[in-house]
């Protein structure tokens, strides 16, 4: 469901005057949001894995204040004139049409990185004391309310479409974070009331083994350091975008081909705490989930297929997505040449899942490494030197470097399946 928002939304900005434009200030501006809430991405896996009562709910709560915080100050600083100039205008080169309304969806966004971080918190509360219905019912809530702050913030003011969009996606997370805390009340009671919440047997900590600020960040830096790698990826995309062919037209389709890419992404993503919960202490049940993930990536490769390689093509950008005419040939050509993307987004998440399950983060923050690096050549190569559009050469870019990250981690889950 949260896959329907980025495209949702991205529609939206194409359909208010201005849209080339627009569209390119909305994708630049929700490359710097998303990359700066990169810290507090994995607040749900660490909430999960770390709240068993009360102690350590309180505990990981005042982690996530302090992370909240610092988030919402990075954010800050790119809305202080010397450094958007300095971000927007010289890193970027962007034209100053582009960069005066990147500032105003910046502003927008200022609530977004701490309601990111605080709903990811309590929707691990409520995984963790099994109870995932609402977490879905969560996402229902947020994706009425960007709806809804979409159409009032276009239909009733005079906001441009960049910032239409930002202030929706913003409203979307704030009133979802307040309607987590809601839903997890119950569970939050039970933590002072009851006997807690239950402790898996490989995440156990050991008798009078308190969860402390040094056990929280040793167990956290890791998650946060991968998020942050794979994030910078797409503003990094941004800087060469800016930079190389039709870069209005490329930054224009960009957000909209990487929205109709993560419908079919989000799934596998999903994957990996299937993995991580079902492979069992011994890894008895890997064999089933690799069948089962081989499966998956190839049904979702043959959707996003169909819709890259087939005349649904135009009818989904250029008539869904609102894509105009002369915008449509370039983000067409960038989605068919990152179609079979979802297979390598599956095979990621299996081994990922094995590794975390293993606790071996270290090789999954060096394959993101490798997976940027391997971003950073390839696109001058494809962008520059092969003159390609600049949104098909970050499409195939991107592509290389997840197969890239693929072979990396390889090695180290073949060795986390030995017999122990």
């Amino acid at each position: 469901m949260m896959a329907a928002e980025g495209p949702y939304v991205a529609a939206v900005v194409a359909r208010l005057p201005d849209p080339s434009a627009g569209l390119a200030a909305y994708g630049v501006a929700l490359a710097v949001a998303i990359l700066v809430e990169a810290p507090v991405m994995m607040l749900l896996s660490a909430s999960n894995a770390l709240v068993t009562d009360a102690p350590s709910y309180r505990r990981l709560r005042s982690f996530v204040h302090l992370l909240a915080v610092g988030c919402t100050g990075l954010l800050a600083v790119t809305l202080v004139p010397a450094g958007h100039d300095f971000l927007i205008r010289r890193m970027l080169n962007l034209p100053d049409q582009i960069a005066g309304m990147t500032y105003t969806a910046l502003w927008c966004f200022l609530p977004w990185p701490a309601a990111i971080g605080y709903r990811r918190f309590w929707q691990g509360v409520l995984i963790r004391s099994g109870q995932t219905r609402l977490v879905t019912a969560g996402t229902v809530v947020r994706l009425a309310a960007t709806t809804v702050a979409a159409i009032g913030f276009a239909v009733l003011t005079d906001l441009h479409g960049p910032a239409v969009g930002a202030a929706a996606l913003s409203t979307g997370v704030v009133v979802e974070a307040v309607a987590a805390r809601w839903m997890a009340r119950s569970s939050i009671a039970a933590l002072d009331d009851g006997p807690g919440l239950p402790e898996p047997p490989e995440t156990a900590r050991s008798p009078g083994e308190e969860l402390t600020w040094g056990r929280i960040t040793g167990f956290y830096v890791p998650l946060a350091m991968t998020s942050l790698v794979g994030i910078a990826m797409q503003p990094l995309l941004t800087f060469f975008m800016a930079r190389g062919n039709s870069p209005v037209e490329s930054l224009a389709v960009f957000p909209v081909v990487m929205g109709a890419a993560f419908i079919f992404r989000s799934i596998g993503i999903s994957y990996q705490d299937a993995v991580i919960s079902l492979s069992g202490k011994h890894n008895q049940h890997v064999g089933a989930l690799a069948r089962f993930g081989l499966g998956l990536g190839l049904t979702l490769t043959a959707g996003f297929m169909t819709l890259a390689w087939t005349p649904l093509a135009h009818a989904w950008f250029g008539g869904l997505a609102g894509l105009e005419s002369e915008l449509t040939p370039f983000a067409i050509t960038a989605a068919g040449a990152m179609a079979v993307m979802p297979l390598f987004g599956v095979w990621l998440s299996f081994q990922r899942g094995i590794l975390i399950g293993a606790r071996r983060t270290r090789p999954i923050v060096v394959s993101s490494v490798v997976e940027m690096l391997t971003l950073a050549v390839m696109f001058p190569v494809l962008g520059i030197w092969a003159g390609w559009a600049g949104a098909t050469a970050a499409a195939t870019a991107l592509l290389v470097a997840r197969v890239a990250a693929n072979i990396w981690l390889a090695r180290p889950v073949a060795r986390s399946l030995r017999p122990r």
